[in-house]
């Protein structure tokens, strides 16, 4: 059987997956839904799948974010605006000269193991190609999730998903509810705050950590090391949480509430602006939603509000449309994988998954590094372990993250 891969998406894990197999010389195919590279990145994809708003800018610094053998220009500044990440990602693939192997305008509809290890893959044309193994790099952010089950009661107002937000006229001259507390929530509350055409409010259930760009003119993500890595969680959650205190204090004495669980135990929320506009009181907290009555949402605290809209930022489920068929692999309702180092399933070792990590940090170098082990797998200078220790690996890491983190499909 030949050697040649299928890449499925190109967005920021798909073209460096491209690269890197262009590098080690293994044959391979990129298909992307859309006309275009970059994915969630780029604003108005006509993929469809895109959350990206006209405001967005990156969390993570520039530094941080950048594939390993190509740095981001120095002219960009430290958190990229979504059109520089797309420029980032046009000139990655014009230098690695990946362009000729992507296959735009092409949707992959199923993906089917084949007893001999092979993978018949089908197309929305409904022609078939036969692959010696695929990468899955998709995507995870484009599928919204909504809270399950649904608040009882209608509300009569106008309701979206942060999904469909994209411009700033969405929100002006309306009293809106934010619904989560993610990077997405934060960033829609700040612009509707800053027309200063109608209250905003965050609903959040638990509260979180909200963590600025900067530290004493420092990007925050640089902080972290292999020095902080290797010390005990207590460790790392005492000099966090000193770190955060010297930057901005305690968070509640800007009426933004802190979280009853310890500084390490979720993702935290990235935002220079939310503190600065709850302290003037431009943001105001509400407790999870109770109900809807008409435009009236009731609280968990007894308290009620009239809304004109309801912004949902409650995350997304992690699905491949592709592999439906595949019913041991149903992640949608739980978001747990049961990947051999969040790559690979044990049962397939021919299928890989790229980016599917949440990292204090960017998913894309991670990607890269995905995508160097995957091209030693298939170029044979790896050996996986057997199938029964792949299994116990996996059990064990899910068991460790269960201790820490609390158990939640939030990604």
């Amino acid at each position: 059987m030949e050697l040649r891969v299928c890449i499925i998406g190109a967005g920021a894990s798909g073209i460096a997956a491209c690269k890197v197999f262009k590098e080690q010389n293994i044959a391979f195919d990129c298909f992307e839904k859309g006309s275009k590279i970059g994915g969630v990145w780029r604003f108005n994809n006509d993929n469809g799948l895109s959350a990206a708003y006209r405001t967005l800018h990156i969390n993570t610094n520039r530094k941080v974010m950048a594939y390993s053998d190509f740095p981001m220009p120095d002219h960009y500044p430290m958190f990229p605006h979504h059109s520089d990440v797309i420029d980032y990602f046009e000139n990655y693939a014009k230098h690695f000269d990946i362009f000729q192997n992507i296959y735009f305008n092409t949707i992959v509809i199923k993906v089917d193991p084949k007893k001999d290890g092979s993978f018949e893959v089908t197309f929305h044309d409904k022609s078939i190609k036969i692959y010696s193994h695929v990468v899955v790099a998709n995507g995870h952010h484009w599928n919204p999730r909504f809270p399950e089950p649904a608040f009882s009661g209608t509300f009569t107002g106008e309701t979206i998903h942060s999904h469909e937000y994209k411009e700033v006229d969405q929100v002006v001259n309306k009293d809106v509810l934010v619904i989560g507390i993610g990077n997405s929530a934060v960033d829609i509350a700040c612009e509707a705050a800053r027309t200063h055409t109608g209250k905003v409010v965050i609903s959040t259930r638990s509260g979180a950590y909200i963590i600025p760009n900067w530290i004493w003119s420092i990007p925050l993500d640089n902080l972290a090391n292999k020095f902080t890595e290797s010390l005990p969680l207590w460790a790392q959650r005492v000099l966090f949480s000193t770190a955060l205190w010297l930057a901005r204090g305690r968070q509640e004495d800007y009426g933004v509430p802190k979280p009853n669980r310890p500084l390490l135990s979720e993702h935290p929320t990235l935002s220079q602006d939310l503190l600065n506009m709850a302290g003037r009181g431009l943001i105001k907290f509400k407790p999870n939603v109770s109900k809807f009555e008409g435009k009236t949402v009731h609280f968990a605290n007894g308290t009620s509000q009239i809304f004109d809209k309801i912004v949902y930022a409650t995350g997304y489920k992690v699905t491949f449309p592709f592999l439906k068929h595949i019913v041991a692999f149903d992640v949608e309702s739980t978001n747990e994988f049961g990947l051999y180092k969040k790559v690979l399933l044990p049962e397939f070792p021919g299928l890989f998954f790229i980016g599917l990590l949440q990292p204090l940090g960017a998913i894309m170098p991670l990607a890269e590094i995905q995508s160097k082990w995957i091209a030693q797998i298939i170029n044979k200078k790896v050996t996986l372990p057997s199938l029964i220790d792949m299994e116990i690996d996996i059990q064990k890491t899910t068991h460790e993250l269960k201790k820490r983190y609390k158990n939640s499909a939030r990604h």
